[in-house]
């Protein structure tokens, strides 16, 4: 993939994002390409949902293993806007996805390099290419602002009670 398709696409994981802000979630989005064709889309959807597990790479894998009638997405390239976790580390590999690009870093629980490197142990049975820090300034700022929003929020309804 070229430097501008995984922009491209990137921008479009950034307007899912949008879509987990509109109903309170964290603004993570994750589209699933293969052949430069979307297979499935997902967000953040753990609050509304009630399910942790409801993560924007969780979401977009379900939606393409339903659209593509199997569990294995062998070729293809998930986008995610923020570095996947250990569980959502664990699905890519049980997915068979060929490549990840993420944006953010998560220094608290990103498992592609930040605190632990899932995807690049060799002992797994399979192997992601991995490319992070594409668009990681907007995908960041997203994050960054949200949580910021939210703590004046809370400091509001803190100080009217």
């Amino acid at each position: 993939m070229s430097a501008e398709q995984d922009e491209y696409w990137m921008r479009y994981a950034l307007q899912l994002a949008d879509n987990a802000q509109q109903q309170g979630e964290v603004p993570v989005g994750a589209v699933l390409v293969k052949d430069n064709q979307i297979i499935g889309e997902g967000w953040n959807q753990s609050i509304r949902l009630h399910d942790p597990s409801a993560h924007a790479e969780m979401m977009a894998i379900r939606d393409a293993g339903k659209n593509m009638l199997n569990y294995r997405l062998v070729g293809s390239c998930l986008y995610v806007t923020l570095e996947p976790c250990t569980m959502c580390a664990g699905l890519l590999i049980h997915s068979r996805i060929e490549r990840l690009v993420f944006g953010a870093s998560d220094l608290k629980t990103g498992a592609v390099g930040s605190l632990y490197d899932l995807l690049g142990d060799l002992r797994m049975n399979h192997q992601v290419e991995v490319k992070g820090g594409v668009m990681q300034q907007e995908c960041g700022n997203k994050l960054s602002l949200f949580f910021k929003l939210r703590r004046r929020q809370k400091k509001l309804t803190k100080t009217t009670d």
